[in-house]
């Protein structure tokens, strides 16, 4: 990612190392999945001992670890505070005074990450993970339905997707990021309900290799899983694009 957001020259950058424009994927576009499939990993390993130690401690290491890492994203999309202009160092404010379309940029990836983990470890937690994993394929589905109900003339384009109205009224559009040419969040609200499910995914993986242990029973129980998921993925695509942006199901 260093090399992709750093590529030297914009001009000349290996397709590999460049996001997909829209739809489709390139390897860069399964980064941050996997940052979300490795955080449900981790808590396969963590959630067992929180069950252990009760509620109480569940909700106080969960919502504090939830508070800081999106706390955090937050302040790195307003570091450093202050910005040089024509008319010298001026402060960031949280809306720009002359011009109330921009502002600080209020999600993000560790935005992301805190919610989508605060709310995948509820409903492991509650649920266990026989459930947990068709609530999963539930907000999957949920989700193609939202996007194509929410406008079917242009379900899926960057003008047409209906999460960007909901990210204008509830984040402001002076909270959005506006690196497509319009104010469009790739982080945005809806589009992180699919991303739950994501960590969903990846604590059920971590639980299962460690329910079975380190040997060929695993390994081929993971790969007959992943090409079945991997070419019901690619047969949704002809209705349901692939798509990063708006994190299709």
């Amino acid at each position: 990612m260093i090399l992709v957001n750093n590529p030297g020259s914009w001009s000349h950058i290996y397709s590999p190392l460049e996001h997909a424009p829209w739809h489709g994927l390139t390897p860069t576009d399964l980064v941050f999945p996997f940052f979300l499939f490795a955080v449900g990993n981790a808590m396969s390993f963590v959630l067992p001992r929180l069950e252990v130690a009760g509620n109480v401690i569940f909700w106080k290491k969960i919502a504090k670890r939830t508070v800081l890492i999106f706390l955090i994203g937050l302040f790195l999309n307003w570091w450093p505070f202050f910005r040089w202009t024509d008319e010298g160092l001026n402060f960031i404010s949280w809306v720009n005074i002359t011009d109330s379309s921009k502002g600080v940029r209020i999600l993000g990836v560790l935005q992301r990450i805190a919610i989508c983990y605060f709310f995948a470890s509820v409903i492991i937690y509650y649920l266990k993970p026989a459930r947990a994993f068709f609530v999963g394929l539930i907000i999957l589905l949920f989700y193609w339905v939202l996007c194509y109900l929410g406008n079917p003339t242009d379900p899926y384009g960057l003008q047409g997707w209906f999460g960007t109205n909901i990210d204008k009224k509830i984040l402001g559009i002076a909270h959005m990021y506006k690196g497509e040419g319009i104010p469009f969040d790739p982080e945005g609200l809806m589009s992180t309900l699919p991303a739950i499910v994501e960590v969903i995914f990846g604590f059920m993986v971590g639980n299962y290799i460690q329910q079975k242990g380190k040997n060929f029973e695993m390994v081929a129980g993971l790969f007959v899983a992943g090409v079945v998921m991997l070419l019901t993925g690619m047969i949704w695509n002809m209705s349901f694009p692939i798509n990063k942006k708006i994190w299709t199901s």
